[in-house]
């Protein structure tokens, strides 16, 4: 039986690392945690917000999805996509998704992130 989703593994480029650091701590508001030495020596970074963490690992032959992405439930939807477009991060506002208000935006190594938060503190 599945009780919970553990984290979220994205790829990024070889050297990338740094920029990233800065984009999941600095614009998003995350908190680095440290890699257990052995996985540590693979290089990438992980990142944590309250219970949600977030996996950054290092790919070689790395191509950013054009499709595939994180769901990253937030409060105060409208505040954070200003604290992102106040880092310089474009993001795309999607109205699709009945009862979410919700946008999109790519991390510095291409990668898709969705922002949504439910327009009813119902709705799971």
């Amino acid at each position: 039986m599945i009780t919970a989703l553990d984290h979220v593994q994205l790829a990024a480029p070889p050297g990338s690392e740094e920029r990233l650091r800065t984009y999941y701590t600095g614009v998003l508001g995350m908190t680095e945690i440290p890699k257990p030495p052995p996985l540590a020596r693979r290089g990438g970074c992980w990142f944590q917000a309250g219970a949600v963490q977030l996996h950054i690992g290092i790919e070689e032959d790395f191509r950013a999805s054009k499709k595939a992405h994180p769901g990253l439930r937030v409060t105060g939807i409208d505040a954070y996509a200003a604290r992102l477009e106040a880092h310089g991060a474009p993001i795309t506002w999607d109205p699709d998704l009945p009862g979410h208000k919700r946008f999109y935006a790519h991390d510095p190594a291409g990668n898709r992130l969705e922002f949504l938060e439910p327009l009813q503190a119902d709705i799971l």
